[in-house]
């Protein structure tokens, strides 16, 4: 199943299931991460889908949204934890002049760092805004000191990343945080597609302007999703709603000859067959040096 997080006209979100037919199904949940804290989630999806399907089930008890309609809010707007792996993809460290790593190369963002499919992104104070396209795994039950087996069991779901990095921040100090963690910078979406339901390996795109930047597949990456969640339970515990971006493939703006950055009115685009797509413009206001 294909499952999002909505915003409605209140100005609230609401979970939601696709459904195939060119709409989205609301289900009572504020967002998909609370949907997957429910421990019979499934069973809500479900029972929410076969009202719908009922022609004699009261009409005002269910709400369908136009997919023409529909505002995607971030999918999992209140993230416990959004962990990262840098340098991942072959490719991306030999770009990077960097040899593969024994450990995954970590660093965390907050779930202020978020924003939806469609979403345009605002940068201020920074002049070397970069993108990172990346398939994102959604934790679907509690982890901790998890074997390999045990995590692989625990993927919710995969989505859609973008781990847009602002890259003069970033190297400032050899810690990556300050370039990483920029406030609704991160897209992710459009849609959560079940474990169960998606592939094993994933081509992953990034376009400027529609022009192709990056290809990879997942079969290339040094730590798969599995492994990347077992090894982070060993000293956090994850929950269900939690989010793990497992790193970016070559063809970053900062690896190229000249390095090249996103300008004011790009747009990016990230997508993943089987998945789906974002597409965001960038609004880069003029460069300010902070003072420390």
């Amino acid at each position: 199943m294909k499952l999002a997080t909505l915003r409605t006209a209140g100005g609230s979100t609401t979970a939601a299931l696709v459904t195939g037919a060119g709409s989205y199904l609301t289900l009572p949940a504020l967002d998909v991460g609370a949907l997957l804290a429910q421990p019979q989630w499934r069973l809500v999806v479900e029972k929410a889908a076969e009202a719908a399907a009922d022609k004699d089930q009261a009409s005002t008890e269910i709400n369908l949204i136009a997919a023409a309609d529909a505002d995607l809010a971030p999918l999992l707007p209140r993230a416990g934890k959004v962990i990262c792996c840098g340098l991942n993809y072959g490719d991306h460290i030999q770009e990077m002049g960097r040899e593969l790593p024994e450990y995954p190369t970590l660093f965390a963002k907050y779930a202020d760092t978020l924003l939806g499919a469609n979403d345009a992104v605002e940068v201020h104070g920074s002049g070397r805004v970069d993108w990172e396209a990346e398939l994102a795994v959604v934790v679907g039950s509690e982890l901790f000191r998890a074997d390999e087996d045990q995590a692989r069991e625990a993927i919710g779901g995969y989505t859609v990343a973008n781990d847009v990095s602002m890259r003069d921040w970033q190297s400032r100090t050899l810690q990556w945080f300050q370039g990483k963690a920029w406030d609704a910078t991160t897209p992710v979406g459009p849609v959560m597609v079940t474990a169960d339901e998606a592939g094993e390996e994933f081509e992953v795109r990034g376009y400027v302007n529609g022009e192709l930047v990056q290809h990879g597949n997942t079969s290339t990456l040094v730590f798969g999703p599995a492994q990347l969640l077992s090894y982070i339970s060993q000293f956090t515990v994850l929950r269900p709603g939690d989010l793990v971006l497992t790193g970016t493939p070559g063809g970053v703006g900062m690896g190229m000859t000249p390095p090249r950055y996103l300008e004011d009115g790009d747009v990016l685009t990230t997508e993943i067959d089987g998945i789906g797509r974002l597409e965001n413009q960038f609004r880069i206001h003029a460069h300010a040096e902070a003072t420390v």
